[in-house]
């Protein structure tokens, strides 16, 4: 009996020593250790390159087998074209405190991004600091309105097959191209950042969105030379709520049409504002004769403060002219809602859906919309073609569906 009794308590303080041990490596893991640039040799006088120290730094947070954080304090620190490659061992945070700036000399940069990062998971980009993209050097090699096949310039931060992230308290000034641009990404949230460029600056989309699902962008202002937000093929999933856009063309689903069976749908948007852009709510398609769907697509509660086009669907989209209009789009636009949407257009056509002639709009409802005219505008009027729908409730101005 006292042997069993024994061997009772010798089993049970194995597992309790088992269950510290566990207890006692997960600390371990999950411990956090910061990374500061500056002691990899980094100097905030806003001329030095310090691409090397923030990589070192970045290496050795990603190896961390735990919560790695790149710090970037006050000051002004130059960078040329990095890439901040994972996976990595643990959660990853890259703080940024100070400013960020690109370089002016264009051979310092990559093609395609200045910053990137590429395979992370559970990645937070955050801090209060910015971003300062030192644009107005690049804009005028800018020849994509005259050129369809022109050279592209670099995103200020690109994020490539990155999931379970978090981006917020940042500030991107100036970019050359797209602020911010997600690729293959999953389950990100971006909120709280402040998005700013001239409305003459070219292509300066604030949040390019490219083949990834479940993105929430929320708080936040944006004002651009092109699309506060742009929603491209093979995205799924993606919420926008509580954001300021403008200047800028507006929030756009596409363009839509270049690439086969890379559907758009779960698009939902609420509570946002729309000041002085050349476009609202819009989604756009080439008059090609790719085979795409777009559909589930939700507009709510947003308001128009002197902008242009404030709903539009335009299946002929052609931003650089010759193009071939007798060509039909081949993407399926359905079960689109446009509700409660009110303000001002400074347009005549303040709704406009214009729809492929070979494959309709289908199931498009136009709910509680109030728009009025700007000053000098005069009567402003509903223009549809090629679109089956139904409207509901006030209707300003007078439906076409």
């Amino acid at each position: 009996m006292g042997l069993k009794k024994c061997g009772v308590v010798r089993g049970l303080s194995v597992v309790f020593f088992l269950f510290l041990f566990s207890i006692t490596k997960g600390v371990r893991v999950g411990r956090s250790k910061v990374f500061n640039v500056v002691r990899y040799g980094a100097i905030p006088d806003g001329t030095t390159d310090n691409s090397e120290a923030f990589l070192e730094a970045w290496k050795d947070a990603c190896e961390w087998k735990g919560r790695g954080r790149v710090y970037v304090p006050k000051g002004t620190f130059k960078l040329r074209s990095v890439l901040f490659l994972g996976p990595c061992e643990g959660q990853m945070a890259f703080v940024i405190k100070g400013i960020l700036k690109a370089p002016t000399d264009m051979s310092f940069l990559a093609s395609d991004s200045w910053m990137n990062f590429r395979y992370v998971d559970q990645l937070t980009v955050s801090g209060g600091g910015s971003l300062d993209g030192e644009g107005s050097v690049a804009w005028p090699r800018n020849e994509c309105k005259k050129n369809p096949n022109c050279q592209s310039l670099p995103t200020t931060m690109r994020f490539d097959f990155i999931t379970n992230s978090k981006v917020h308290h940042v500030h991107s000034t100036n970019s050359k191209n797209n602020h911010f641009l997600l690729f293959g990404c999953s389950k990100m949230n971006i909120t709280k950042i402040r998005i700013s460029a001239p409305s003459e600056s070219p292509n300066t989309d604030g949040i390019k969105i490219g083949n990834s699902n479940n993105i929430d962008i929320t708080n936040s202002i944006i004002g651009t030379g092109d699309d506060c937000i742009s929603i491209l093929s093979g995205s799924n999933d993606i919420y926008v709520s509580n954001v300021v856009c403008g200047p800028g063309h507006g929030i756009s689903i596409g363009s839509l049409g270049k690439y086969d069976k890379e559907d758009v749908s779960g698009i939902t948007m609420r509570n946002c504002t729309f000041k002085n852009t050349t476009d609202g709510v819009r989604i756009k398609t080439w008059a090609t004769s790719s085979n795409v769907n777009a559909y589930n697509i939700h507009y709510e509660d947003i308001f128009m403060n002197e902008v242009g086009n404030p709903i539009i669907i335009d299946q002929q989209y052609c931003p650089v002219p010759p193009c071939d209009q007798r060509m039909s789009s081949g993407v399926q636009i359905s079960n689109v809602t446009f509700k409660n949407i009110w303000g001002s257009s400074k347009s005549a056509s303040a709704v406009t859906l214009r729809c492929s002639k070979t494959r309709p709009c289908k199931d498009i409802v136009l709910e509680d919309i109030y728009l009025k005219s700007s000053p000098k505008v005069g009567q402003i009027f509903s223009s549809c073609s090629n679109v089956y729908g139904f409207s509901y409730g006030y209707q300003s101005p007078r439906p076409c569906l």
